[in-house]
């Protein structure tokens, strides 16, 4: 039996000033090194849940827990065992690649031999070696999340969260992302991935769990999942499990 790279317990949560939990007695079971990902209509509660799993924000009841390792707010301990990709871009745009990487490096405890180690790797992986020292603000969308992977990774942690790590990419910058990924994964790292783009779901994820109201609704292989509710796709999938009404 794999060991559990997330289990979280009971987990209840509500923003400040909402009487209604948006997280309700939520449970769920990641193993190592699976490719996972996580879906739901807007509002459902799957970014909320990314947070919560990352640390951003803290339950009101219940247990996360990351390799066995109970999550505290901003504990660095824990938080180099996972990198997170996050939406919006999280990086300092006056500064170049090399620049951003050599902070984020030093920000997860890598020593400086180590930091010049691992920057040479990613920005070549990645197709940045080029422009290496041009300020991130004059680079391309596609080139700026390919940066925001790059700083996620750097200190090559263990699972890896993804928050919609393609978004307004070009088909290429897409396809050498997930291969990137699966890369990664093919080395042991656990992939955590959500997104509105179902079609790329179905490359990236073995496992899924997908998310309405604050509850995990469906839980288990893809294949299954499609078997089971006589789909041929996630986007079939998805309306099937979550209604075709407008969610805002």
């Amino acid at each position: 039996m794999k060991s559990l790279a997330i289990d979280i317990e009971g987990l209840d949560f509500s923003y400040p000033g909402q009487s209604a939990l948006c997280i309700s007695k939520l449970n769920l079971k990641i193993a190592s090194g699976e490719r996972f990902g996580l879906f739901g209509p807007n509002g459902a509660g799957k970014t909320t849940l990314m947070h919560l799993m990352t640390g951003l924000l803290s339950p009101n009841k219940g247990a996360i827990r990351l390799l066995g390792n109970k999550i505290n707010h901003h504990n660095q301990s824990i938080n180099n065992l996972f990198g997170f990709v996050p939406q919006d871009f999280s990086f300092y745009p006056e500064l170049s690649a090399s620049e951003n990487l050599e902070f984020f490096g030093a920000w997860s405890g890598l020593k400086r031999l180590e930091i010049r180690k691992r920057i040479g790797e990613l920005l070549e992986v990645l197709g940045l070696k080029d422009v290496r020292k041009k300020p991130l603000h004059q680079f391309s969308g596609g080139m700026k999340r390919r940066v925001n992977l790059a700083i996620a990774v750097i200190h090559q942690p263990q699972i890896l969260f993804l928050d919609e790590p393609t978004v307004g990419v070009d088909v290429q910058t897409r396809h050498a992302i997930i291969d990137y990924l699966k890369t990664l994964n093919e080395k042991g790292t656990t992939l955590v991935y959500t997104s509105h783009q179902l079609n790329e779901a179905e490359e990236i994820c073995e496992r899924v769990a997908l998310i309405d109201d604050g509850k995990i609704i469906a839980h288990d292989d893809l294949d299954r999942l499609l078997a089971t509710h006589e789909q041929d796709g996630m986007e079939g999938l998805f309306l099937s499990l979550t209604g075709k009404t407008y969610r805002d």
